[in-house]
């Protein structure tokens, strides 16, 4: 994100907070706490930003978009009520059923009989989700009921920071499983419009051919070459724009980026889960292909004049990211391991690398510092070229026992 906004001609500075060695060769870094809504407004209110835009979950739950709009300054980001559509897949379900909106039947269960009651039910394969935040990895997928039954029990023995008074009680999801491949899809949204953007794969399992346990994410591409050519249409008429409508039925306008996973199913589209932020690693891959204005498009969200941008414009070459992970991931995860070889990797056409988890050591070099490091975006004419060039970078890049896969995009 911080790439494309800097890049635009409408961006004369830009701030990142907190941000890593990879924002700081583009903009300004502050280390400021971007979970706290009095910092980011204190932040903004000093720059005079003409535009916040808020990118992570945790953020957004905990009310800086609220905060920031209230303080007269335009924020890209629902407020924390309307980013219960993420904080919570209990709200979620509830405002999909109200709006229409087809998904996943799912019951939410608070104890150990109604977990066991909706695993029977169900049948395997059984998904299982924590209800609330879980960085990408709070979903398990598996044939295994004894696999299913001890995440969901974990999920029930959490204690979680309640950061809204009145969260739901119930602390896991056991939903049926939805068949077909499964796509990303992000619309942008002013409370009213919906502007839908190009869509992309992800890839969660953390190693090849799906295997594994789940992670935020291992990489995506984009364009979906399979996908119906009337996708974005679908997803606006059926899924985004009457959820928006429904928010704003409830007096919570939705404004910020719905982010919607899907399953196509043999019945047609199915949502599998919203986040309300641009998500990871899909967005690596989609903003690389993004040919217009970013900070205008979501200027245009967050002044409620959408209808009045124009559609966003594609390059007609294909992106593929792979993410480079620490050892460990996403488990238990080593950090501290040096990183070396990027700029050998850019030095390849149409190659950049974004950073995640990196920091500097005491002597200024690069280190891993989080469990997906880097991701290595690679543009080509075709998604096997642009998956080849990809490769090619990451092999150039060096981090002891770093992990990545090796299949991303391979089927598209």
């Amino acid at each position: 994100m911080a790439r494309c906004l800097a890049s635009a001609p409408a961006t004369s500075e830009l701030v990142v907070a907190p941000g890593n060695p990879g924002t700081a060769a583009i903009a300004t870094n502050l280390a400021i706490d971007p979970a706290s809504p009095v910092e980011v407004v204190e932040l903004a209110t000093q720059m005079g930003a003409d535009l916040v835009v808020v990118g992570p979950e945790a953020p957004l739950v905990a009310g800086v978009a609220d905060a920031v709009r209230e303080a007269g300054i335009p924020v890209f980001g629902p407020g924390a009520e309307a980013a219960r559509l993420e904080g919570s897949k209990a709200f979620a379900k509830d405002v999909m059923s109200a709006a229409g909106v087809p998904t996943a039947e799912a019951v939410a269960c608070t104890t150990e009989g109604e977990l066991s009651a909706a695993l029977d039910r169900f049948g395997a394969p059984y998904v299982v989700k924590d209800d609330g935040l879980a960085a990408g990895k709070g979903v398990v997928v598996t044939s295994d009921r004894a696999a299913a039954m001890d995440h969901g029990m974990a999920c029930l023995a959490k204690e979680r920071e309640q950061l809204q008074p009145d969260a739901p009680e119930s602390a896991v999801l056991v939903e049926e499983y939805l068949d077909g491949p499964e796509a990303s899809m992000f619309c942008v949204c002013d409370g009213a419009t919906v502007r839908p953007l190009a869509p992309a794969q992800d890839f969660k399992r953390l190693a090849d051919g799906d295997a594994g346990p789940n992670t935020g994410g291992m990489g995506a591409y984009s364009p979906l070459t399979w996908a119906p050519e009337d996708l974005a249409e679908q997803v606006v008429r059926d899924i985004a724009q009457p959820v928006v409508d429904e928010m704003a039925r409830r007096g919570t306008a939705f404004i910020g980026l719905l982010y919607c996973g899907l399953a196509l199913t043999g019945n047609g589209l199915r949502v599998v889960e919203f986040n309300v932020r641009f998500g990871d690693p899909e967005t690596q891959a989609v903003l690389a292909r993004l040919t217009s204005s970013l900070p205008d498009l979501l200027h245009s969200a967050a002044t409620g004049r959408l209808t009045e941008a124009p559609e966003p414009t594609w390059s007609e070459q294909a992106a593929v990211d792979v993410v480079l992970a620490a050892p460990g991931y996403p488990g238990t995860v080593t950090t501290g391991g040096s990183i070396t070889g990027i700029e050998e990797a850019e030095a390849l056409p149409d190659v950049h690398v974004l950073h995640a988890g990196t920091g500097l050591d005491d002597d200024g070099h690069l280190i891993a510092s989080g469990g997906r490091v880097l991701s290595v975006v690679a543009l080509a004419p075709s998604v096997a070229e642009a998956r080849a060039r990809a490769y090619e970078a990451i092999e150039r890049i060096n981090l002891d026992g770093a992990q990545y896969r090796t299949d991303i995009a391979a089927e598209h």
